[in-house]
């Protein structure tokens, strides 16, 4: 079975990455197709096919994943629906806002079976939070495919088209979120008279602590929090300083906006 990547910035990229780190593609069946030489030569290093022809790339792939900017999807789509064999292939398209509906109206009878995704960048760590739409002319067997793909690159969840916004700003969005935050405590770090290197090493240590409990317990995160919340302690008195700040309101409008 053989994938193609058409587009390898930021997010393509860091989904090639990703499969390459994981087991359901060979190197040698994964090509990656991109206009940048200094893209192709990376993944050309890792041991991948690479191209400039998004139509060669489309053409010879099993699973054809396209990962543009979301004003360039429809010219890509344009470019290889000649190339698209629907009985054969499945078509995924990882672009946040792009319809599905537009996307058939793009391709016409030449739209495989279609799914929506919008992964996060640590794909390439094998730790993605990845949203999955099946669309058009979706089978049990094509699902469960796009599933084993990106689950061994993180967690999955399958979602309506209705929600993918929703999940964009929680999760792709929401990782640059929770950077925020270890910058902002790192930063408090320092000026609590750590070295900043120090600092981050002991924040990120803490959130992976936070969230290693929560997934242990399954508690609420409330309820976790109550476990080392003392009556007159300094945990509360911190908590409510923040809050004082508006700290979990900033989060909600924070995730709100990405919605707009």
């Amino acid at each position: 079975m053989k994938i193609a990547m058409i587009g390898a910035g930021a997010m393509g990229g860091a989904t090639v990455e990703g499969l390459i780190k994981g087991q359901v593609f060979q190197n040698d069946n994964i090509t990656v197709s991109d206009p940048s030489a200094a893209v192709l030569g990376k993944f050309e290093k890792m041991g991948v096919c690479v191209t400039t022809d998004n139509k060669l790339a489309a053409g010879t792939a099993d699973v054809v994943c396209v990962c543009v900017k979301p004003w360039l999807v429809e010219r890509v789509l344009t470019d290889i629906k000649p190339e698209l064999e629907p009985k054969r292939q499945i078509l995924i398209v990882i672009a946040a806002g792009v319809k599905s509906e537009s996307i058939r109206e793009w391709l016409g009878e030449q739209c495989p079976p279609l799914f929506l995704v919008i992964p996060n960048i640590a794909i390439a760590e094998l730790a993605s939070m990845t949203f999955i739409v099946p669309c058009a002319a979706v089978l049990q067997q094509h699902t469960e495919l796009v599933e084993r793909i990106f689950g061994e690159m993180g967690t999955t969840l399958i979602t309506d088209e209705q929600h993918l916004a929703s999940g964009t700003t929680l999760a792709s969005c929401g990782i640059a979120y929770a950077m925020r935050y270890v910058r902002a405590a790192s930063e408090g770090g320092v000026e609590l008279g750590f070295k900043a290197d120090d600092a981050k090493k002991i924040v990120m240590q803490t959130m992976k602590g936070a969230v290693a409990v929560l997934e242990s317990t399954g508690l609420h995160p409330e309820a976790a929090i109550d476990l080392v919340t003392t009556p007159g302690g300094v945990t509360i008195k911190g908590l409510n300083e923040m809050e004082h700040a508006g700290f979990t309101s900033s989060v909600i409008r924070g995730l709100k906006a990405g919605l707009r």
